[in-house]
């Protein structure tokens, strides 16, 4: 052998040696979309706010926000995503911490991390836009597939300097978080909940969070409406289909998937054809609209799951404008991610909904039509058939034991599946289909 030879051998080794057995990336571990200004949208189990946020549209003032999110994936290390999308002002933020929750709004001591957004501890976001913090170590994640951190929650912690003008927000999280009194002034540091003394069941600015996990992790975005968001399952719980699809692919494929939700309570597909903070509607932007932010921006994106259409046609939108909307919706991602596999699932029944517009026969002839679409389009990659789970084929309504409310109780609105219900939805998802491991 040339020494030539046997020195590019030799480095070559040597490269191989020194190389991490596996490559790390970004990926999305946590999300919640944003949809419009506060106190527009459908929260669940909202307490009274108006001691936090006095005027509504001034919205935060010299104080600290402390909110409660479950990543679906741990890394050794995180970044988030603060957003003034729909914001009049700039808002500036500093003193952010991330850390694990103890219990309520206390944090477990000696895991309470300051993040930075290019190495300063303060940030001003203009008014439409948002901002991604420095990667910040979390002392506390031995692994990745630690057990011991899987259902635990992140306590996300920032304060807001000033006043912040309308705040940008996910109205429905199904998960109490908590703020200080306003001037209160900054608390983020402190792992005691003293300072923390009002409750609320949403997210506010904060609508990612990533994880530095190993390159073979993957994730699927859950995209869709209330259905999606989760309402009428259980406060606390994690019992959104969404989250009992990411125990079922953790307990197969451990963490190989990362499973995000970007479901909006009142989305539609197709419409309002405009949104602005100005003229905003509890739904949101329609979800061809968002698809860039809250899908494509994502970091690494490889399969989406998508149920909507049932609020478009409570708004008497035409069926071929939903189906219009799918189309170049599907085609949207296949440009913008090449390889993404888009899942279709079939809409769930609201006949006889309490919700009057929903509830509707000629509602329900177009959710028909659409299923039929769906279950027969090629533009998709498999179809799931949550309808086909959750339908009592007697009275055409969703079955009875799913129709109770989970989250406030009471009889429920036949529209909204409840915990059961839910639970029916995802474990009817084939694991296979989505990991993309399904025989042909």
């Amino acid at each position: 052998m040339s020494w030539s030879v046997r020195a590019t051998t030799l480095a070559m080794v040597w490269v191989a040696m020194t190389m991490p057995a596996h490559a790390d990336r970004w990926v999305a571990s946590w999300t919640a979309s944003a949809h419009g200004p506060y106190p527009i949208g459908n929260p669940t189990a909202q307490p009274e706010m108006k001691f936090a946020f006095p005027v509504p549209e001034q919205g935060a003032n010299d104080q600290t926000f402390r909110l409660t999110i479950r990543p679906d994936v741990w890394g050794k290390q995180a970044r988030i995503r603060l957003s003034n999308a729909f914001g009049t002002r700039p808002v500036t933020f500093d003193d952010v911490y991330v850390g694990l929750q103890e219990s309520g709004s206390a944090v477990t001591a000696g895991t309470n991390s300051a993040l930075q957004f290019a190495g300063k501890k303060s940030v001003t976001v203009p008014p439409g836009g948002s901002v991604v913090s420095d990667a910040v170590s979390l002392n506390f994640v031995r692994s990745t597939a630690d057990p011991l951190l899987k259902g635990r929650k992140l306590s996300v912690s920032f304060h807001v300097a000033g006043q912040s003008g309308p705040m940008t927000w996910h109205a429905k999280a199904l998960t109490t978080s908590y703020v200080t009194a306003a001037g209160a002034g900054s608390k983020g540091r402190q792992e005691s909940e003293r300072d923390f003394p009002f409750p609320t069941t949403s997210w506010y600015f904060l609508d990612e969070v990533d994880m530095r996990v190993g390159n073979e992790t993957k994730v699927v975005v859950a995209f869709g409406d209330s259905i999606t968001d989760g309402t009428a399952t259980t406060i606390n719980g994690d019992d959104r289909w969404p989250d009992v699809l990411s125990r079922r692919l953790h307990a197969k494929f451990g963490a190989t998937y990362a499973l995000v939700n970007q479901g909006i309570g009142g989305n539609r597909v197709a419409g309002p054809s405009e949104y602005t903070p100005a003229n905003p509607i509890p739904g949101g932007p329609s979800a061809v609209s968002r698809i860039d932010r809250d899908i494509v921006a994502l970091p690494g994106v490889a399969s989406v799951v998508w149920m909507e259409g049932i609020n478009d046609f409570g708004a008497d939108t035409s069926f071929d404008a939903v189906r219009d909307g799918f189309s170049k919706g599907v085609a949207d991602l296949r440009q913008k991610i090449p390889g993404v596999k888009v899942y279709a699932a079939t809409l769930t029944s609201a006949l006889n909904s309490t919700i009057a517009t929903h509830g509707r026969p000629e509602v329900d002839a177009k959710r028909k039509a659409l299923n039929d679409f769906l279950r027969t389009s090629k533009i998709f990659d498999g179809v799931i058939d949550f309808d086909a789970a959750t339908l009592d084929d007697k009275t055409g309504e969703l079955k009875p034991e799913m129709q109770p409310n989970s989250s406030t109780g009471g009889p429920g609105d036949k529209l909204h599946p409840n915990r059961v219900g839910y639970a029916a939805m995802a474990n009817t998802i084939d694991l296979d289909m989505i990991a993309g491991r399904k025989k042909k």
